[in-house]
């Protein structure tokens, strides 16, 4: 079965080792232990012989630099092609709040004060995924967060019940994704 698209997480920051929560209104960079988990996902795709032929990346800094670190492990040298659609979703009040107190508010979905509603994060994610998908890549890699991933899953159709890792790669199979035509982006 050939895959629609990989995705990784970025690696680790420093809100993600401290367990709280970070939206994509918070830019912060990759902590070392962040950069050495993108240089070793970048081994692992080498390895299993997954080469992207396109790079797409959200624009905060911790997505940015794995990415980077991603491309120069694999030797990709055409240009990283931001994407405004991957951002994670924005968290307003909850940003900086341990994951533990916050969960409970994401389990009844509530929007965060001055964040964004999971079903406008949803729409934005699935907006950015079909627009990524009817471009003429043979393997596109996507490069976000958590969340993304989550919606990703979702979208997809896909059974997975926990939450992606620091710099895990996830293999999107083509046969489980939504056909999209050129020009279905509203």
């Amino acid at each position: 079965m050939l895959d629609a698209f990989l995705f990784i997480r970025h690696g680790e920051t420093d809100y993600n080792r401290q367990g709280l929560r970070c939206g994509g209104d918070v830019d912060i960079p990759l902590t070392a232990v962040g950069e050495a988990q993108a240089r070793a996902a970048g081994d692992q795709m080498r390895a299993e012989g997954l080469m992207p032929d396109a790079i797409f990346v959200s624009p905060l800094q911790r997505t940015r630099q794995t990415a980077e670190i991603l491309a120069e492990t694999l030797g990709f040298t055409d240009p990283l092609i931001p994407h405004e659609g991957l951002r994670e979703r924005r968290l307003g009040e909850w940003n900086g709040k341990p994951v533990a107190e916050t969960q409970p508010w994401f389990d009844a979905k509530l929007t965060p004060p001055g964040g964004e509603s999971e079903a406008a994060f949803r729409t934005r994610l699935e907006r950015a995924l079909v627009d990524i998908l009817v471009r003429p890549h043979r393997l596109p890699l996507l490069v976000g967060s958590k969340g993304v991933a989550r919606i990703f899953v979702s979208l997809t159709g896909g059974a997975r019940t926990t939450p992606v890792g620091n710099a895990e790669v996830v293999r999107f199979p083509r046969a489980v994704l939504p056909m999209a035509e050129p020009g279905q982006v509203a």
